[in-house]
């Protein structure tokens, strides 16, 4: 029976040549369609799901993706090597308490790179000073003079509010007075992409950064410093607070950690900074109290003097 079916289709094949040709173009087609789907898909897309279990199962616990898209510049994150874990606080100090979802909490979560490496510039050279970090954080500076010490701050604050989805935050005072958010600039404000590019418009991660880009060519220390509120009460510190001269050239850097003694209510605090010219973020060793260093005491009198650029308490400002 199967034989005769075989004939009767060669025979029904050979009479009809065009629909020969016409099965023959989808045969190849198929083919060729299952070769491209094997040798350029993800890794992982042909393959079945692992059972639970497994290495690769554990590999992609839906913690873990959390805990990347909260620092989504990063492939891999390991709390290890945060801010929280690699740095302790001094004897009979704790971290000051925040809430889960604050920024406080996401800057004491910054990766950190393995070790004490050396700081580098955006064109992938050294920095001169090689004596003014205490750690790396694992974070780019990109490939431009662009990400120096007030882009740095924009840059960590803009990341909290993209990694909470909030994109409605994402907003910075430009130079020339006006402020860019993030969602003003996918709809074509100044410096965003065309309005016929569609695609363009998504607020995923891509654009993020190019508006990111867009902020760092456009604004500074002296912007940045004009949206800021100065914090009145220098005990009143907090993570996410900043130290910022504005001005041509000014400096800013970042508070970010505090810890708070135990008995006596007394404050010690971590900064990071990038700087001229853009370079590795990095957290700012103590040139006065090597004992204390990393850790800046509250009480730093009048003058509060880091590696490379002093301040006053007036200079404490905040978002």
């Amino acid at each position: 029976m199967k034989r005769v079916i075989v004939i009767k289709t060669n025979i029904f094949l050979k009479t009809n040549p065009f629909l020969k040709s016409k099965i023959l173009s989808y045969i190849s087609a198929f083919v060729f369609s299952l070769f491209i789907t094997a040798a350029f898909a993800p890794p992982g897309f042909c393959q079945a799901p692992a059972p639970a279990g497994s290495p690769l199962h554990s590999q992609q616990r839906p913690q873990d993706n959390a805990a990347v898209n909260k620092y989504p510049w990063l492939n891999n994150y390991d709390i290890k090597n945060s801010i929280a874990e690699s740095i302790p606080p001094p004897a009979a100090y704790s971290r000051q308490a925040a809430s889960a979802d604050s920024f406080e909490s996401w800057l004491r979560g910054l990766p950190l790179k393995q070790g004490r490496p050396p700081v580098y510039l955006y064109n992938k050279t050294l920095k001169k000073n090689q004596g003014a970090h205490y750690a790396v954080v694992d974070i780019d500076c990109g490939t431009r003079d662009l990400q120096q010490c007030a882009d740095a701050v924009m840059r960590l604050r803009a990341e909290y509010f993209f990694a909470k989805g909030d994109i409605d935050s994402i907003k910075f005072n430009t130079g020339s007075g006006k402020i860019v958010s993030f969602n003003g600039w996918l709809k074509g404000a100044p410096g965003g992409p065309p309005p016929v590019k569609a695609a363009a418009k998504k607020p995923d991660y891509k654009n993020f950064q190019k508006y990111m880009l867009y902020i760092f060519a456009y604004a500074g220390t002296h912007s940045l410093s004009k949206s800021l509120k100065k914090v009145e009460n220098i005990n009143d510190i907090k993570a996410g607070d900043i130290f910022i001269k504005g001005g041509f050239p000014g400096h800013a850097v970042l508070v970010a950690d505090v810890a708070v003694n135990e008995k006596t209510g007394h404050k010690v605090f971590l900064l990071l900074q990038s700087y001229m010219p853009a370079q590795d973020v990095h957290i700012l060793v103590n040139p006065n109290d090597k004992n204390l260093s990393p850790w800046y005491d509250i009480n730093f009198g009048a003058t509060l003097e880091t590696p490379e650029w002093d301040f006053i308490r007036a200079q404490l400002m905040r978002f």
